[in-house]
């Protein structure tokens, strides 16, 4: 006689338990050990994916320091509050920024006396600007600004001598705000600002000796595919 076994619903529920918790350990321990696992894949590509490698894009600021002689140039720009959200920067409609330029002697301390370090003058600032799209550059040129630096400075009292004006650190800076850059071409998918800064500098602290030197700085900017433009908000011409 033959003995038919009968599985009552608790033994089956348990048996796919026991599977189920089998197969997790399974999974948890060692994938790369599995030679049947797989990479993941890649993540498609989102709109917002930025379309132009920009450090002032990604963080929301640039800055860069450029060593002469133990002097450090330092570049800085950032967003207004005007269109503060970078990955918003579309090709229609203006955007707005702000830029420093600073230097530091190298060779003295943060706290040393100011009549020891090396005295930096700014002569000229100089920006151009080009286009970049997704087959290469472009040709539009939505920036421009070529001025005598003691001029056009946030600060409307400058130290200035024959040289320009001062720009050494702490108590010289040349700053610019609210800088408008036009509208572009809607396949515009990335900008390059060239920076070009006249500078005389001290040969040695207290010498009277300069030497005229060319100070040159690219940032690139990423510029978002839409139909809309960019959104303008309104602030005092004074604020950053």
């Amino acid at each position: 006689m033959t003995t038919t076994l009968r599985r009552g619903p608790r033994v089956l529920l348990l048996i796919l338990v026991l599977s189920v918790a089998l197969s997790g350990c399974s999974l948890l321990s060692g994938g790369n050990n599995d030679p049947g696992a797989t990479p993941s894949a890649t993540p498609t590509p989102t709109a917002t994916e930025t379309p132009y490698d920009s450090q002032f894009t990604r963080d929301g600021t640039f800055q860069s320091h450029i060593d002469i002689n133990g002097v450090d140039f330092v570049y800085t720009l950032y967003p207004t509050k005007s269109t503060p959200r970078t990955n918003e920067w579309y090709p229609r409609g203006n955007k707005f920024f702000s830029f420093t330029f600073q230097a530091y002697d190298l060779d003295r301390g943060l706290r040393d006396l100011y009549k020891t370090k090396r005295k930096v003058y700014l002569e000229r600032i100089q920006v151009t600007s080009i286009t970049k799209t997704a087959k290469g550059r472009g040709s539009s040129r939505p920036y421009s600004l070529d001025a005598e630096a003691r001029r056009i400075t946030f600060d409307p009292e400058p130290l200035t001598t024959k040289y320009g004006m001062i720009i050494t650190s702490p108590k010289g800076a040349f700053e610019l705000r609210n800088q408008r850059i036009r509208p572009m071409p809607p396949e515009t998918r990335g900008l390059d600002l060239m920076f070009t800064a006249t500078v005389w500098i001290e040969d040695r602290a207290g010498s009277d000796r300069f030497t005229k030197r060319e100070i040159k700085q690219t940032v690139p900017i990423a510029i978002f595919e839409s139909k809309k433009p960019t959104q303008v908000a309104s602030i005092p011409i004074n604020a950053n």
